[in-house]
């Protein structure tokens, strides 16, 4: 397969950390077809050679030692990278692009927008504009997509006009990570989980994407997008249909997708009253994180004097449909907090009669998504040392077991990223890892009352210490469930 992958912002954050390591790592395992071109646009004055000695002392600083080129492996790697300065703005650049690319015929065009969400509109006009949509053309649009509902309909309008639903890729890398992908296998690959997989079984569900890290040289950004928009709206209510979507028809894209779409519109509806309920929002201040002394959010670069903008969010949710009834899923994200993981929690219920005296733990399993990724399956099991010939007869004959799925270990040398995932997606058409707009749409406006009410008082941000869960309000919104997070059971 022959193909063109176009970044614009190619000289951005995101094309050089994420994007570029993922295609490197796709090209190494050998999943990178060879007749490609990899073209990074943006207004610097580069030429091919320029561009890719300054991609190749970047990639030199890429964190993991292991995913670091050789100097041979880029070298031929770097055979398919080049480089095309364009002003976005201006419509005679796209034609610049457009002779680049019509200097032969690709199989497949995969334009993506490693830019600023402002310039989406702006970016598809002009590709339209100069016939650059043609059926053989793919967009992806990176998050976030708009700050709200009506940003994010303008957005998906302008696209439309040009790109039909079947070309638009909006990405949401945490559904390329390999425990996601799991996920979906333990769900419907297996018959074991699904007979306890609804409320008769399960007590509660918790969703956890924890930061140590606080917002860096970001804070112009981040004090414009919070907490809430940055993480929940799109990577945690992903994470959540994942979990709650009832078993699709088939593994088809739209049959994912209206599933997860289901799951989005069954969530309760927040109202004022709800949001002070159920709703957490924290700011950090000066802590320890690690053992290393770290500053708060107000004495963070770029950051307004005053912000009340949010860094943490906990809040409680609930699904209006027959399998969750009644069944409370907590989400929770956050910058410094204690330690950086990210993980979903599914709590079973205790056993309806239990013939060991005590108190009993329940089971759990634990989906790990980062910085590691595997399954556990928690257990109670009597202990060796009840004694020859015995059997547990006390609570205290049992002792908490998990089974554990390591997939590093299981699968060494089948481990793919999840931006290189969504990248080789991208560029053979698969859409079951992208999100269709009308998902995307309906998460804003399940999201938007508690904008609105933080707009109406903006009062009840809670500070928390960095190097700490958050605030203590977190704690009790599970609390007066009778449930408790994970680090605290």
């Amino acid at each position: 397969m022959s193909f063109d992958l176009v970044f614009f912002g190619g000289t951005g954050d995101l094309t050089w950390r994420k994007l570029m390591p993922a295609l490197f790592q796709a090209w190494r395992h050998g999943k990178l077809p060879a007749q490609g071109r990899i073209l990074a646009v943006a207004r610097d004055e580069r030429t091919d050679a320029s561009y890719r000695q300054w991609l190749q002392d970047k990639l030199a600083t890429v964190d993991d030692r292991a995913k670091r080129p050789t100097e041979d492996e880029f070298e031929r790697f770097a055979t398919q990278v080049h480089y095309l300065r364009m002003d976005l703005s201006q419509p005679d650049d796209y034609q610049l692009l457009r002779q680049w690319l019509g200097c032969r015929c690709a199989d497949t065009v995969v334009m993506y927008l490693a830019t600023s969400p402002h310039l989406f509109p702006v970016i598809c006009e002009q590709l339209g504009a100069a016939g650059l949509n043609h059926p053989g053309v793919r967009v992806v649009l990176e998050k976030p997509l708009g700050h709200d509902l009506a940003s994010a309909q303008v957005i998906n309008e302008a696209v439309r006009s040009v790109f039909s639903e079947q070309q638009a890729l909006r990405i949401d890398h945490y559904l390329g990570k390999p425990s996601v992908q799991n996920l979906m296998a333990l769900r419907f690959g297996n018959v074991l989980f699904e007979p306890l997989w609804r409320r008769e079984s399960i007590a509660n569900i918790q969703i956890t994407l924890a930061e140590s890290l606080g917002v860096g040289t970001r804070g112009d950004f981040y004090d414009r997008t919070g907490a809430l928009r940055d993480m929940i709206q799109n990577h945690a209510l992903q994470l959540l249909t994942m979990v709650a979507m009832e078993p699709p028809s088939s593994a088809d894209a739209d049959a994912i997708r209206d599933e997860k779409l289901k799951v989005l519109r069954s969530l309760k509806p927040f109202d004022a009253a709800s949001v002070a309920r159920d709703v957490v929002r924290g700011q950090y201040r000066a802590g320890t994180v690690g053992g290393v002394a770290v500053p708060g959010y107000l004495d963070e670069a770029k950051v307004p004097a005053g912000s009340s903008t949010e860094t943490f969010v906990a809040l409680r949710c609930e699904i209006q449909n027959w399998r969750w009834a009644g069944v409370p899923f907590y989400l929770r994200t956050g910058k410094r907090l204690a330690h950086r993981h990210a993980e979903i929690v599914v709590n079973f219920r205790p056993t309806p009669h239990s013939i060991f005296p005590g108190t009993q733990t329940p089971n759990k399993l634990v989906i790990k998504l980062q910085p590691e990724d595997g399954l556990q399956l928690h257990l109670l099991a009597a202990k060796g040392a009840v004694g020859t010939g015995q059997m547990a007869t006390h609570a205290e004959h049992l002792s908490p077991v998990s089974l554990n799925l390591d997939f590093d270990q299981a699968f060494p040398t089948d481990r793919v990223g999840a931006y290189e995932r969504m990248l080789l997606d991208a560029l053979a058409g698969r859409l079951n890892l992208f999100v269709r707009s009308d998902e995307q749409e309906q998460a804003w406006r399940w999201v938007e009352p508690i904008l609105e009410a933080w707009r109406h008082d903006p009062s009840g941000l809670r500070p928390y210490s960095a190097g700490t869960w958050g605030p203590a309000a977190a704690s009790a919104l599970v609390a007066r469930d009778g449930f408790s997070w994970t680090e605290e059971s």
